[in-house]
């Protein structure tokens, strides 16, 4: 590549991450989640906007066709994500909650997933499917994308609105933890069966073994051993240098993924979860660090290039979009409300609730990308995952703004029955 080239795909990354933290620092300044300012980046900096002007759209297509080093950036940031999300998986709920988190993931979720799969062969169009997409995996994406709940876009609008240290923060982001890891592994399956709807069954069988074993050993048996492997004598990359050792068994995941054809964005996020395995303490500032540069660069980076991507000219369906948000809204939070009556919770709560575990955020986009990318669904498909994922979690973030300033509490003192005192009074501080 020549100094020139190389010169231009600087330029437009300059251009694409300056443009979204300046955008997400003014809906952090309207209290809304940040991921949505440095998607509209994208989008405001894409053909249906400012890429109309010739001097833009000449040097985002000239970068674009030195292809391979945004595609670096999109996907490192996208793995980076994955693996902070999974880094933050430890300890959501407490051993009192269980019953509440059970309710609302068994229920909440199962419901919006088994009507997708039982549906989804009915309502998905052939506009829909990608170069890849088969009958079978544009219904596992379609059933994915209506229970979908969000962590990293949750977490951040709790830590925004000062309520993650609440007993309502950690009953959402427990829930939202459980549905990720069986829908990541929906996500999983369904791009090991992309493109192979006449592969042999041993071939096919084996894709889909793979992808078993690789999430359930990521689960239970190799976070013990990274945990032992942590704290060996042996191990001089992780007392030296941390950073380099947390990045090296995300590295490691994927590359064993990759030679499994195992989703690398699957293994991303295993990654995240064995690195920390109940000893958060013993990486924290190494994540911190990780999450520093992440955040500040490749992270924004990967959010403005998917707001790129979107084809608002071409690749809009205004009724698909409509159907795909209202319907799949509706069924999410009646599921959810469902779930918390028999969880024990009423009223405001199941309201509360129901609207931030509708909240698609990053999980949302990420099934929109990986999908995409993996030539399942259709750009008009894409595009209608992505806006679901940003109006959703716009409007989550707006709710639990409102009721936190007219001083409603986000969980009833009749409903907090672990300590009620002071989950009740950790609520109403917040507010």
């Amino acid at each position: 590549m020549s100094d020139s080239a190389l010169a231009s795909v600087l330029l437009v990354l300059l251009i694409l991450v300056g443009f979204a933290q300046f955008l997400g620092y003014l809906f952090v300044r309207l209290r809304q989640p940040k991921v949505i300012g440095e998607i509209l980046a994208g989008v405001v900096l894409g053909p249906a906007l400012l890429g109309r002007f010739p001097a833009l759209s000449h040097l985002i297509d000239s970068a674009k066709q030195q292809g391979n080093i945004l595609d670096f950036v999109y996907w490192l940031g996208l793995l980076l994500l994955m693996f902070l999300s999974g880094a933050e998986t430890q300890q959501l709920f407490t051993r009192e909650e269980r019953r509440e988190v059970g309710w609302l993931t068994i229920v909440g979720t199962g419901i919006p997933f088994a009507l997708g799969l039982i549906f989804g062969p009915w309502l998905i169009r052939p506009a829909l499917a990608g170069p890849n997409g088969n009958r079978l995996s544009l219904t596992i994406i379609l059933a994915v994308g209506v229970a979908v709940t969000s962590v990293p876009v949750v977490s951040k609008i709790f830590a925004d609105l000062k309520i993650l240290h609440t007993r309502f923060a950690r009953l959402v982001l427990g829930v939202a933890v459980l549905e990720d890891i069986v829908l990541w592994l929906a996500l999983a399956v369904a791009t090991a069966m992309a493109g192979k709807a006449s592969l042999d069954p041993r071939a096919m069988s084996y894709h889909l073994l793979a992808t078993v074993a690789f999430f359930l050993l990521g689960l239970t048996l190799v976070p013990r051993i990274i945990k032992r492997i942590n704290k060996a004598r042996f191990n001089v990359l992780a007392k030296n240098s941390p950073v380099a050792y947390a990045l090296a068994v995300l590295l490691a995941y994927c590359a064993v993924a990759g030679a499994l054809k195992v989703s690398l964005v699957f293994a991303a996020f295993l990654a995240g979860f064995a690195v920390v395995h109940k000893k958060r303490k013993l990486f924290a500032e190494a994540l911190d660090a990780i999450g520093k540069v992440a955040f500040a660069f490749f992270i924004p980076a990967y959010f403005a290039i998917v707001g790129l991507k979107l084809d608002l000219i071409r690749g809009v369906s205004l009724w698909t979009m409509l159907a795909f948000i209202f319907g799949s809204c509706i069924v999410k939070i009646l599921s959810v409300s469902l779930a918390g009556r028999f969880a024990g919770f009423r009223g405001l709560d199941l309201v509360n609730l129901a609207i931030t575990t509708n909240a698609r955020g990053g999980p949302g986009i990420v099934l929109a990308s990986v999908a995409f990318d993996a030539g399942i669904i259709s750009a008009t498909f894409y595009t209608t995952l992505v806006v679901a994922a940003v109006v959703t979690s716009q409007f989550a973030g707006a709710w639990l703004d409102y009721v936190l300033r007219r001083g409603w509490p986000l969980l009833s003192s009749a409903t907090a029955k672990s300590t009620p005192a002071a989950d009740t009074a950790d609520d109403m501080q917040a507010a």
